[in-house]
């Protein structure tokens, strides 16, 4: 039967993903707006924010934090384009991000000494393949997949290379081990709930060395330059950022930080994702139709969570009419304005994708999930009559 009950916020996209619970635009009011950037108080609130992250997500001391241009994406380009080149890589890919970065190192860097470690969409490639030697590049969580790292047992704690690690949706969700990475970079519209355009850059002391003894071979854009005359440009860890910030977007992130506080901090962000992981892996258990797309419960994202369909009958369909009935479940979902932005990733296999992180209150996942199984029992029914 139709469900009653409804999320009150139906917000499930995995980017930007919902705001914190009882966000209004009211928090905007305290902006520093019409006013540089460079002003007193403007950098004051960006070396606030970096602060802060720190604090919240224990970063130790001696790693640099900056703010920089271009979301997650330009944090990962720019340390690709700065660090890459000095050794040989290790390029990760299990979904499309990952993917991402390969075609940018291969095609783009035009990296020679390259190997590439990949699997299907669902599940991990070979860690123990990692040579320690290279410089490596990965995805922490795959957003697309659904796949996570379970750890970083994998990574040798005296590697020749460095760690590159987009972190983008599991950054404030789940553990990183600090000492193993080397460049770790996200977004503040993922976990945080935070707006678009701004990334946050990590660097080890390790990679700082990297920058200041390594010239890439091929110029570099204006905003991927990090070193002056050879030494590290510490004001991009100060919040003096290389270009323009949205102030607007700098408050909206501390109130993000401010609610991460009040909450009790990372932990207390972690558990409320895990939380949200549980009520959908027991509802999983019960199901006839669904599945998580990651194969191995380790690995299994607590921030993009991927469904899969098991249904035998979704099965016999054309690869076409799969695509078709996975679409026209989010599009009922999101007529009934109880499920937004929950279609499954253009390049991934046929199905859902449920934003689970800490901004997402656990009973709107476990009200939604009813209306999963309404639609699907709805579209599955429209598709045989039409037959």
């Amino acid at each position: 039967m139709k469900p009653t009950k409804r999320p009150a916020a139906p917000y499930f996209s995995s980017g930007p993903c919902a705001k914190r619970p009882g966000w209004t635009s009211d928090i905007l009011d305290t902006a520093i707006i019409g006013r540089s950037h460079r002003s007193k108080p403007a950098k004051a609130k960006l070396l606030a924010v970096i602060d802060r992250t720190r604090s919240i997500l224990g970063i130790p001391d001696d790693y640099r934090i900056g703010i920089v241009p271009a979301s997650d994406t330009g944090a990962v380009e720019m340390a690709m384009w700065s660090l890459l080149g000095a050794r040989g890589v290790d390029l990760l890919a299990w979904e499309s991000f990952g993917s991402g970065w390969v075609t940018d190192a291969v095609k783009q860097l035009r990296l020679e000494d390259v190997r590439l470690l990949e699997t299907d969409y669902g599940h991990l490639p070979d860690l123990g393949q990692v040579d320690p030697g290279r410089d490596t590049v990965f995805v922490w969580n795959g957003t697309t997949s659904g796949v996570c790292l379970p750890d970083g047992d994998w990574i040798s704690a005296d590697r020749g290379g460095l760690t590159i690690c987009d972190a983008t949706s599991a950054a404030f969700a789940m553990d990183l081990p600090w000492d193993k990475l080397d460049v770790v970079t996200w977004s503040w519209q993922k976990a945080l709930g935070g707006e678009a355009a701004h990334g946050m850059l990590v660097l080890s002391p390790r990679a700082v060395e990297r920058l200041e003894s390594y010239s890439p071979p091929w110029p570099l854009p204006k905003i991927f330059r990090m070193t002056k005359g050879g030494k590290l440009n510490e004001g991009i860890f100060r919040g003096e950022t290389i270009n323009t910030p949205s102030m607007l977007c700098v408050e909206d992130v501390l109130d993000a930080l401010d609610w991460a506080e009040r909450i009790g901090g990372f932990p207390a962000m972690r558990a409320r994702a895990e939380g949200n992981l549980a009520a959908i892996a027991d509802w999983v258990a019960r199901s006839p139709w669904a599945d998580f797309l990651a194969g191995e419960e380790a690995s299994r994202s607590c921030t993009s969570v991927c469904l899969s369909f098991a249904d035998p009958w979704f099965a016999g369909l054309a690869e076409e009419a799969k695509a078709s009935v996975a679409k026209q479940v989010a599009a009922l979902l999101e007529e009934e304005a109880v499920a937004y932005d929950i279609g499954g990733y253009r390049d991934a296999p046929p199905g859902l994708r449920i934003w689970a992180g800490a901004t997402v209150e656990r009973d709107d996942i476990e009200a939604l999930l009813p209306w999963l199984d309404w639609a699907y029992g709805e579209v599955k029914t429209a598709v045989a009559e039409a037959v």
